[in-house]
């Protein structure tokens, strides 16, 4: 299962990337200027509110060591292509969705790595992986913010090229996606099913609170339906090839699925079973 690991996770995670770059423009960017109070609450929401549910979730579950390092992991980890699909599905803010997904996926190639150091000091004390920061840092941007970047080239300077290849690529991340997490959890299919009735409800939990606090924060920040579904969406759903990823390179076992990327192996599960119901939700509340 090396091969899965080695080659298909990265590989997943640079194609995802890439497709999400597709879909960006500077517009995308400028947005924030021109709608800050909506960038801000959900900015806020993805980077502030979900590691602290995140810390409460491995708290109350008792989560401890690798296991609540790697439900941190994802809890740093931006919403990713499939947050973007869903809101377009539930007839949101498609446009808040890919700044918000844009912005701090580029964000996250600085703050993930430094978080990630003070979670796994702080779970796992003396016992801790050593984690160079530095290096973390450099790896994260050339399989996320090089891809996008490159995408985004691909959109301004071949608009047509871009559109024509932006699906058949999205599917692709999908197909490797699936691959990545159905390889994965086999690689180390006892250490799943032993935790999964505690890591299950848990990411489960988190999901559903997140989708909750999302879309009350933007109603509380007057926001309208189609820019809290978008917030709503991206904060409950996070980019769990980048967890594993993360997870992965962070570990200091060279084969098989870490303990650190088991939280969002089983996240790209059950993240589904309950956005859809949610996303179906918002759907027929738009009409």
């Amino acid at each position: 299962m090396d091969i899965i690991l080695s080659v298909f996770l990265p590989l997943a995670l640079a194609i995802i990337m890439f497709s999400l770059g597709l879909g960006l423009t500077v517009a995308d960017f400028s947005r924030v200027a021109r709608e800050p109070k909506a960038f801000a609450i959900g900015a806020v929401a993805q980077l502030v509110l979900l590691p602290i549910v995140a810390y409460l979730t491995v708290v109350l579950f008792g989560l401890s060591g690798e296991l609540a390092v790697g439900l941190m992991i994802l809890s740093f980890c931006p919403g990713g292509v499939t947050s973007n699909i869903l809101t377009r599905f539930a007839k949101g803010d498609l446009a808040l969705s890919i700044s918000l997904t844009g912005v701090i996926s580029l964000v996250s190639v600085v703050s993930v790595p430094l978080l990630v150091g003070l979670a796994a000091g702080h779970f796992m004390g003396v016992d801790a992986p050593p984690v160079d920061v530095t290096a973390l840092g450099l790896a994260m941007f050339a399989i996320t913010a090089v891809p996008v970047i490159l995408g985004m080239l691909v959109r301004h300077f071949v608009s047509g090229f871009a559109a024509v290849i932006e699906t058949p690529v999205s599917h692709l991340a999908t197909v490797l996606f699936c691959v990545v997490v159905a390889g994965a959890l086999a690689s180390n299919w006892s250490l799943f099913v032993a935790n999964l009735p505690v890591l299950g409800p848990a990411v489960v939990a988190l999901n559903v609170v997140l989708l909750a606090i999302g879309t009350g924060l933007a109603s509380a920040g007057g926001l309208d339906r189609r820019q809290s579904s978008a917030i709503a969406i991206e904060t409950g759903i996070q980019n769990a090839t980048l967890g594993i990823t993360v997870g992965s390179l962070i570990a200091e076992q060279a084969s098989g699925l870490p303990p650190f990327s088991l939280p969002s192996g089983v996240y790209g599960i059950t993240m589904y079973l309950v956005s859809v119901p949610f996303v179906l939700w918002r759907r027929r509340a738009a009409g």
